[in-house]
């Protein structure tokens, strides 16, 4: 396997001198041995595994003596190179260094439908029109995670946030009229306990009335009915004499 870039993923041929003489390709990590010789990171070290020395110049090289060249890989990062995709259409070139930017939103790059059990890749550009014919996304969950099951239209129209927005809202409006209610039950309850109080204390006022006049009445009574007995008595006794 190669340790270094196509040749045909540049736009135009590049400098022999970014070249790696053990794969051939376009320098990817390029490293400098104490020789001067300079190789792609892979490709001497797949190298200094099975011999010691220089593939150009076979002078020894002990590996702690290898030094990142990292001006140079900062070069070969601004090369144009063409897009992977460029077989299917896509003729964007960038520097190499961002080429993997371009890719991810690259509308040639094929991309794996998500609707479960479709096994279909298609370019990125037409994955939407192919989402909404899918024949294994008839039913499939929300891709933001509410838990809601939806069919290709429901998808088109669904927006969980805006629902649980909504939600939310008549929740705090319920929340809102049952505090309501429960102040003016409480203001009720309270006026009701604030009648009963007075009340109580009328009773409480005609109790104390009764008790001290049935504590006042038999002693009136006691003092009147000697009177009265002795009044008949010495009426008789008069009677009786005068008889």
């Amino acid at each position: 396997m190669s340790g270094g870039y196509d040749l045909n993923l540049f736009a135009s041929p590049p400098d022999c001198n970014f070249l790696c003489s053990v794969c051939h390709g376009v320098l990817k990590r390029p490293v400098r041995l104490p020789c001067s010789h300079i190789f792609c990171k892979k490709c001497i070290l797949r190298w200094l595994a099975r011999q010691k020395t220089c593939p150009c110049c076979r002078k020894e090289v002990k590996r702690k003596k290898m030094v990142h060249v990292n001006k140079l890989r900062r070069t070969i990062g601004r090369l144009e190179v063409k897009c992977k995709n460029a077989e299917a259409g896509c003729l964007v070139t960038c520097p190499l260094a961002h080429r993997r930017g371009h890719q991810d939103s690259c509308p040639f790059e094929l991309q794996a439908c998500p609707n479960e059990g479709c096994t279909v890749r298609v370019p990125r550009g037409a994955l939407a029109e192919h989402r909404q014919h899918c024949q294994s996304g008839t039913q499939q969950r929300c891709p933001l995670g509410c838990g809601a099951t939806l069919g290709p239209i429901e998808r088109a129209r669904h927006n969980c946030y805006r629902e649980l927005r909504d939600a939310w809202s008549q929740r705090q409006e319920r929340s809102r009229t049952l505090v309501l209610g429960l102040l003016r039950r409480m203001r009720k309850v309270h006026h009701t306990t604030n009648l009963i109080r007075r009340q109580l204390a009328q009773l409480g006022d005609f109790l104390e009335e009764d008790e001290a006049l049935l504590v006042g009445a038999p002693q009136g009574e006691a003092e009147a009915t000697p009177e009265g007995s002795l009044g008949v008595e010495v009426w008789g006794a008069q009677g009786q004499g005068t008889l």
